[in-house]
């Protein structure tokens, strides 16, 4: 047995949202448990939705180890089902397998590092089913293992998709985060066009940096006529918006059917070309406002990584997960802002800033300092 320490976000019925560590005992794994000391773990936008959601942190209370923070009655009632619960937190992370059940595929881990997903990673330790990691190159440390599940496996199911629902390019928001860098460099190994939506000159310069092509500033005067020519120029028709709310989404479908019905005879019901917008993020917390502007030919949708990989069966998922492990030091190759410690990550300092879900605060917790 091995004495554990993690992260919980529990809500109240009265609003206090409750983020605290608390301490367990976990037993010795048996079967084909792993037991891994977690050396690295990301703070990704997912994790940050079940650690804070749209709770206030401005008007938080911060003790050693503790956060407290009001959620408004809407949110409340919203979550009804996790009222009292006390949710561990952490989706992904990398460490060392330190103990092993009987099974050999779990005996066969002992003592190496592996990258896992099992969830309640912001933790000293946890117990992991053997079948489930990735164990990470010989020599790759565990911050470059951290992040090996999350935003690459789901940069490559943008292109996946692409690919099997039949369209020849992408448009992608919040395009300079650590996904959307990873995006830039498997279109450009794979031939695919790419439009990258940022919000900042300085985001633009990052994105051309490392070599992206299309890349166009939402907050420029001449952001949609810039947004309809690059679609021109790489016949995009599907995109992927991390942002969720507000326009973003009808932009991108208005300016597909721009380019579509260029030179066509007008029709009431707009081109035939199909266009779809996958919303896989909520950096915009508010409502998706669709002005429908483009047609009938379209599709917004929602995005999850695993009833993806689950969709495209065992075999094509570990193709994927293979190409991750091939190139995790390159194209998956992630960075963060600043490292805390699991006490750290509860500091008002930290949570402020990785909780802004701003290109360049990405947090590393590594739990055992």
């Amino acid at each position: 047995m091995v004495s554990n320490r993690y992260i919980a976000s529990t809500l109240e019925a009265d609003g206090r949202l409750i983020v605290d560590l608390r301490d367990e005992t976990l037993p010795d794994p048996t079967g084909h448990q792993i037991l891994v000391k977690i050396e690295a773990a990301p703070i990704n936008p997912s994790d940050l939705g079940l650690l804070f959601g749209p709770a206030d942190l401005e008007a938080a209370e911060f003790s050693p180890g503790r956060i407290v923070a009001p959620m408004s009655e809407g949110a409340v009632r919203a979550m009804q089902a996790r009222l009292g619960e006390a949710l561990p937190v952490g989706n992904e992370g990398a460490g060392t397998v330190i103990a092993a059940g009987d099974a050999p595929e779990a005996q066969a881990l002992l003592g190496k590092r592996v990258a896992v997903i099992p969830g309640a990673m912001y933790a000293l330790y946890r117990l992991v089913d053997a079948r489930s990691a990735l164990v990470l190159p010989d020599g790759a440390s565990a911050e470059a293992g951290a992040g090996a599940f999350v935003n690459p496996l789901t940069a490559l199911s943008f292109v996946e998709a692409m690919r099997r629902e039949g369209h020849k390019a992408l448009v992608h928001t919040a395009a300079a985060s650590n996904l959307g860098q990873m995006l830039v460099k498997i279109c450009q190994a794979d031939g695919v066009p790419l439009v990258n939506i940022v919000r900042s000159q300085a985001q633009v310069d990052l994105l051309r940096g490392i070599g992206a092509e299309h890349v166009v500033n939402s907050s420029s005067p001449t952001y949609l006529a810039d947004l309809t020519a690059a679609i021109e120029a790489t016949g995009a028709t599907l995109g992927f918006d991390a942002i969720g709310g507000g326009k973003q989404a009808s932009q991108i479908l208005a300016a597909m059917e721009t380019v579509a019905s260029k030179g066509a005879a007008f029709s009431r019901y707009g081109s035939d070309t199909f266009k779809k917008v996958y919303v896989y993020g909520a950096l915009d917390l508010g409502p998706i406002v669709i002005n429908r502007s483009f047609g009938f030919s379209w599709s917004v949708s929602g995005f999850l990584l695993t009833p993806f990989l689950v969709q495209i069966g065992a075999e094509a998922a570990e193709k994927l997960r293979q190409r991750v492990r091939d190139e995790l030091t390159t194209t998956f190759a992630s960075h963060y802002a600043a490292r805390v410690t699991l006490d750290q990550a509860l500091t008002r300092e930290a949570a402020l800033a990785y909780n802004a879900r701003t290109t360049g605060t990405k947090y590393l917790i590594t739990p055992h300092g």
